[in-house]
């Protein structure tokens, strides 16, 4: 009697307890605007996997690729306020949210894609990530978008080929700012409206990287690509700032080190993917022309960052730690 009696407590213990660890276990949502095949997808499926190996299941991450759970502005403001836990976002529509973010939306504001990332991983970064994670989007890592470069349907060699151009940029006003100092018309849409603006002609160009011009199809409706690489904007994993704190410091230790392996995984993915993405939309026809000269375009956004430094004259050291980082 007293041995049935004590198994039976002990069994309703274990039965307590398992039920314990089921409710302590969290399923997040992520979101993804990009579609298989995209290095950022795998990136994300990368994310996943490690995040439920990492936290032995109290955290499993469900991702929705494709822009399936909204928009990127969207997207954004879900995860501001914890209604999507992670999202993969471009920083440059966090810009006019967080202004610090708008660092990396100055025009040339970087040599190259590695100075990018050491920027990133230096005093800058940390400065801009601090003010994300106030924002309620915090940044776990940095993953690479390449450089962005216009595409139409004529070669750009000088700003006066943008002269009268409609091209559709992200919703930020900087990019306004960059295209209209060019003297084109600056077209701010939702990316997943892009493909039928360029075949309609409600657009006359875009501008964006090579594995995203091919992904979605932007080279179907276009000829001309052109490197004039103005923009260099990572993207980031980032997380709801609340729940993240929420989280003991292992748990947090172990989502960080999740996203930064999924960076690099997606680091290497890109670098391969980028410069196959080249020569399938060559292959297809695009022609793809180098810029032999930039400095036009670099002297024609002295005015965007003269007028955006006066009205922001506390970004002003943060954009000289920038250029200062070598």
């Amino acid at each position: 009697m007293y041995q049935k009696f004590t198994t039976s407590l002990l069994g309703a213990a274990t039965a307590l307890s398992l039920l314990a660890g089921a409710a302590a276990a969290e399923t997040w949502r992520a979101w993804n605007i990009h579609n298989d095949g995209h290095p950022n997808t795998a990136a994300m499926d990368k994310f996943s996997e490690l995040v439920a190996a990492k936290t032995d299941g109290e955290i499993t991450v469900d991702v929705f690729h494709g822009g399936v759970l909204g928009s990127q502005p969207d997207a954004l403001e879900q995860v501001r306020i914890g209604a999507i836990e992670v999202g993969n976002f471009n920083l440059g529509p966090i810009g006019p949210m967080v202004k610090e973010a708008n660092l990396v939306s100055l025009p040339f504001i970087f040599k190259s894609v590695p100075h990018m990332f050491r920027v990133l991983d230096g005093e800058a970064g940390d400065i801009m990530a601090s003010a994300m994670a106030d924002a309620g989007v915090m940044p776990l890592a940095w993953v690479d978008a390449g450089a962005r470069s216009f595409y139409s349907q004529k070669p750009i060699n000088t700003p006066a080929d943008v002269a009268g151009l409609k091209i559709r940029v992200m919703n930020n006003d900087l990019y306004t700012a960059m295209i209209s100092a060019m003297g084109g018309n600056p077209s701010p849409m939702a990316f997943s409206e892009v493909q039928q603006a360029l075949k309609t002609g409600v657009v006359d160009g875009a501008e964006n990287n090579f594995p995203s011009f091919k992904s979605v199809g932007h080279y179907e409706v276009t000829s001309h690509y052109s490197l004039s690489e103005h923009l260099i904007i990572p993207e980031c994993i980032c997380v709801n700032t609340a729940r993240f704190n929420a989280l003991s410091p292992e748990l947090q230790g172990e989502l960080r080190a999740a996203a930064e392996e999924a960076a690099l995984f997606q680091r290497e993915l890109w670098a391969v993917q980028s410069e196959q993405a080249r020569k399938d939309v060559e292959a297809a026809g695009i022609q793809v022309n180098e810029i032999a000269d930039k400095v036009p375009f670099q002297e024609a956004m002295a005015a965007v960052y003269d007028e955006y430094l006066t009205a922001n004259p506390d970004m002003r050291t943060l954009v000289e730690i920038a250029q200062s980082t070598e």
